[in-house]
């Protein structure tokens, strides 16, 4: 197995010159007496992509969540797009997309109208008709736009909760397993939608080792149980030693 002492708890500098998106420092989140995550810092600055790779049961869905301002940290400081949360986590909301396990659409409506109502929610009501027509157009769901959401596939609901995610044009996008339903077609028409983008910085979760480092500014690795095995540049950590972190090193 390799050594991971050399990359263990590192943090490299970025030459970015652009504002901090996000910075965390000292996060702590229990569930209970369980730990989920331990001791977190990060930073990541506006336009980057941070990529957070780790065994099941790192934290990194938690971690996703609690920048998301879904959940609140047990301890430690956290500052979403200049806001700290959660005191000002008002701030930031409707500035941050969202893609998580669940697509957060309603069933029983369609995802037409999925989509009228999360841009009420985010004050888009005179200019949402153009955006949501285009954006179903680029993942092909027009046709289908008009059904109810529990009558679809999943890779369609995935398809149509990307749509909601990136309906505001957010600031900051957090994306828990991006491609999950989506078939090679499906996932080759959302790429160009939530993949890096100067406008927007990313907090991207992924299993998927050689993407998440090919697609990513930063790393940040987690352990089993939340505790940080690397997190600077991505050129800093090999797929090896994140293949090791996956299997358990100590």
């Amino acid at each position: 197995m390799p050594e991971l002492a050399s990359v263990q708890r590192k943090i490299e500098p970025t030459t970015s010159t652009a504002p901090l998106a996000v910075s965390v420092r000292g996060l702590w989140r229990e569930f209970g007496e369980v730990p989920a995550l331990r001791d977190v810092a990060l930073t990541l600055h506006g336009g980057e992509t941070l990529s957070v790779l780790g065994p099941n049961g790192a934290g990194k869905t938690t971690l996703l969540r609690v920048l998301a301002s879904l959940l609140r940290p047990t301890a430690g400081e956290v500052s979403v797009l200049g806001c700290p949360l959660p005191r000002e986590s008002w701030r930031a909301r409707g500035r941050i997309g969202y893609l998580g396990h669940e697509p957060l659409l309603y069933r029983d409506l369609s995802g037409a109208e999925n989509l009228r109502f999360a841009a009420q929610l985010h004050g888009l009501q005179g200019d949402a008709t153009g955006r949501i027509a285009e954006l179903l157009d680029l993942v092909r769901m027009s046709r289908r736009a008009d059904e109810l959401v529990r009558n679809l596939s999943a890779g369609m609901v995935q398809r149509l909760a990307v749509c909601r995610a990136l309906l505001h044009q957010p600031e900051l996008l957090l994306l828990d397993e991006p491609r999950s339903h989506l078939d090679p077609e499906a996932a080759a028409l959302v790429e160009p939608l939530i993949g890096p983008s100067p406008e927007r910085a990313r907090v991207l979760v992924t299993h998927e080792i050689d993407a998440g480092l090919a697609d990513a500014d930063r790393v940040l690795a987690l352990r089993a149980g939340g505790a940080v095995a690397y997190e600077g540049l991505a050129s800093g950590l090999s797929a090896g030693d994140a293949r090791a972190i996956y299997g358990g090193a100590p």
